[in-house]
């Protein structure tokens, strides 16, 4: 009843076909599919919202990405930026684009968290009981392996939509190049804090693109 009165209000009110309509089953199918944590359900709905629907661009998903990645809270909220941009760029029948926004981000987030919080408070009592079956554990063991692949493709799609941001043929983004390099020598030679990495690579971001306008 938690997910179905308010699909139900979405289709009597926008139609199933709409905007809204469309990103509370697609999310919700998300959070039945994917396994492996925030990057594998990202790398899914990156895929998705990009390629398939096109409700938001490559460069907006790198933004929503490095905006989750440099603040407070879990990965997973970058799913609420995807719902947030998508609503705004096509609005809903009869709402203003700050409207729109806002109800398909909420309804990403609701449609996110609602089955995987539902299978916690299911699940949490028999959890030990079921990490003693063999069968279980090992395909448990090959979803985090395939995951550890998902994740991989990740870093490598938006990699690529970060250092070639016009195409591989178009050669690199030398500013963008130089700084993914300093940031991953940072990493391996000392023991700098990831928060500290990430808030100098996001000043000489812009300090970069100040420079080059």
């Amino acid at each position: 009843m938690l997910w179905l009165i308010p699909s139900l209000l979405i289709f009597s009110r926008f139609g199933r076909s709409s905007l809204p309509a469309s990103l509370y089953l697609f999310f919700t199918q998300a959070a039945f599919v994917t396994f492996g944590g925030a990057y594998a359900v990202l790398a899914y709905v990156n895929q998705a919202a990009v390629t398939q629907f096109g409700w938001i661009t490559a460069a907006q998903a790198v933004d929503g990405l490095g905006l989750a990645e440099s603040t407070p809270g879990p990965l997973i909220m970058v799913l609420q930026f995807v719902g947030f941009m998508a609503g705004w760029q096509a609005p809903a029948p009869g709402l203003s684009p700050a409207a729109s926004a806002i109800l398909c981000a909420l309804l990403t987030s609701w449609a996110t968290f609602l089955p995987s919080l539902t299978f916690v408070l299911i699940g949490a009592p028999y959890i030990d009981r079921l990490r003693q079956v063999r069968r279980l554990s090992g395909a448990l063991a090959a979803i985090l392996a395939a995951a550890t692949g998902v994740i991989l493709h990740l870093g490598l799609t938006f990699g690529a939509h970060v250092i070639f941001p016009t195409g591989l043929a178009a050669g690199p983004h030398v500013p963008s190049l130089l700084l993914a390099l300093a940031a991953f020598l940072a990493l391996r030679a000392t023991k700098v804090s990831p928060a500290l990495l990430v808030a100098g690579g996001a000043l000489l971001g812009v300090a970069a693109a100040w420079a080059l306008r």
